[in-house]
């Protein structure tokens, strides 16, 4: 449905997107994941066609960006992040207003659809201004779904929102995936993972990861994660890591009770959890919890952004 190939966007000096490559199914939800600044925003607009590929091209079905701006266009709704509404306008003079931009011919049709979709039958002759940031979100996607297209791509969709409004809006992007591609563009870990198929994560401008989330988590699993909690200094544990060889620590969290909430990493191939016991135990340190830590996708994410990136 959509390709994104060696993709590249430059701002002066400045590359904010670096030579990308993935597609996108039709009828999937693509996660687009990255911390503030990765270059996502910056694609989505590529693909909207509101900002040219300084490189590369972006084909949706049959058409590319460079030369098919216009009906690309009609086939794609944009919700981005800071939706730009007109305030002073009702829900309906808006969504009438986005009709006739549009040229929607069948509009009172499509509009009972919409209202119906987002659940906006109660505010529709209600002043934009005077709504809740949740409605002004549904009305957000009440314009970008308007004229039916087969694509929405969506940038932040629940960024400033609630956790009853983020409940309400995850259910529309779900019930509007049954029957369109959507592109979700993020920074909230639970929010991608609670509603796309799957994750292509970017970070400086090239993309790093690209799979479903027990993927990206199978792909991780060549280290294991152990957490500790016991009475040795952070001086100790580095003396321990030393000894034992590679083994690293991740990270010291000191307790109110002089112990030490510690997490330790090491490669999978091999079980360290005896070596590490036996040390401890030798050196009489007091050990009231060892367990393996779970990988998440925050994990993965930390990874490939920030240590992975330094």
């Amino acid at each position: 449905m959509i390709q994104l190939q060696n993709l590249s966007k430059d701002f002066g000096t400045l590359r904010a997107v670096d030579s990308i490559n993935f597609d996108i199914n039709e009828g999937e939800i693509l996660g687009f994941l990255g911390p503030n600044g990765a270059g996502k925003t910056t694609t989505l607009r590529m693909i909207s066609c509101f900002l040219d590929p300084t490189a590369g091209n972006i084909h949706i079905g049959k058409y590319n960006v460079r030369e098919h701006s216009l009906q690309i266009r009609k086939m794609i709704g944009y919700l981005p992040e800071h939706n730009p509404l007109y305030t002073e306008m009702t829900v309906y003079d808006y969504l009438q207003f986005i009709a006739e931009i549009r040229e929607i011919t069948n509009f009172k049709k499509r509009l009972k659809e919409v209202l119906e979709q987002c659940g906006l039958h109660g505010v529709i002759h209600k002043p934009i201004n005077i709504l809740s940031k949740g409605y002004k979100q549904r009305v957000g996607f009440a314009q970008a779904i308007l004229h039916d297209p087969k694509i929405l791509l969506l940038d932040e969709p629940t960024s400033g929102l609630d956790p009853n409004q983020i409940v309400e809006i995850r259910k529309l992007i779900k019930e509007l995936g049954k029957e369109k591609t959507l592109l979700i563009s993020s920074h909230i870990l639970q929010e991608v993972q609670a509603v796309c198929d799957r994750i292509v994560i970017i970070n400086e401008g090239r993309i790093v990861a690209d799979g479903s989330t027990e993927e990206l988590k199978s792909s991780f699993q060549n280290k294991t994660r152990l957490e500790l909690e016991l009475n040795a200094s952070e001086k100790e544990l580095k003396q321990m890591t030393d000894k034992l060889k590679n083994i690293s620590i991740n990270s010291i969290t000191p307790k109110e009770d002089k112990y030490n909430l510690t997490e330790l990493e090491y490669d999978s191939i091999a079980d360290r959890r005896v070596d590490i016991y036996n040390y401890i135990k030798a050196k009489k340190w007091t050990l009231l919890e060892m367990h393996r830590v779970n990988v998440s996708l925050e994990a993965v994410f930390r990874n490939l952004t920030i240590e992975g990136g330094e």
